[in-house]
């Protein structure tokens, strides 16, 4: 299996999405709950699928505003089911319904989600998966670990070599400050 840096050279939205924002830290609750959305919709998909279909779930999912989507009702998941355009999947669609309100509870408690992964950052992939799986729906230990890597917790989202390694580093991500 190739890693990541390797495989984004097969598609242009791959290869964007691996040089603009895979591994760069992220702060922005918004764009923390669109990260953990795009990877539990991503399993058993390819990432290729949710990156052609972001932008359907971006409008799906009330451009990723995790308050927005705590407040979903029995009818929006209705339309979701019914929405050709994203991953129509009900135990993926009520694991971001139920995951949007975790975040604002987290929010609520901690600032923001941010804070809340700070607060506990650095541990290792194990414990983080044993978290997340106390507080969320439908992760596991590729979610977490890919999610945690994409928003720059995790080291593992480029290898040394690649040409990008080296401005995600210069971004200061979590891992780059752990022992862990």
């Amino acid at each position: 299996m190739s890693d990541y840096c390797t495989a984004a050279s097969a598609h242009s939205i791959l290869q964007d999405h691996h040089d603009n924002e895979h591994g760069f830290p992220v702060r922005d609750d918004d764009r923390l709950f669109e990260y953990l959305l795009l990877e539990i919709n991503q399993a058993g998909l390819s990432w290729l699928t949710i990156m052609k279909k972001r932008e359907s779930l971006r409008a799906a999912y009330a451009d990723f505003s995790s308050a927005r989507v705590a407040l979903f009702s029995s009818d929006d998941k209705a339309r979701l089911l019914a929405d050709k355009m994203i991953i129509r999947n009900r135990l993926k669609i009520e694991a971001a319904i139920f995951n949007a309100q975790r975040f604002c509870e987290i929010k609520d408690e901690y600032g923001s989600f941010a804070e809340w992964l700070d607060e506990r950052h650095p541990m290792a992939r194990e414990d983080w998966v044993r978290l997340f799986r106390k507080n969320f729906r439908f992760v596991g230990y590729e979610i977490v670990g890919e999610f945690l890597m994409g928003i720059g917790y995790l080291q593992g989202a480029h290898v040394p070599s690649c040409r990008i390694f080296n401005r995600v580093l210069a971004q200061n991500p979590p891992w780059a400050n752990s022992r862990v």
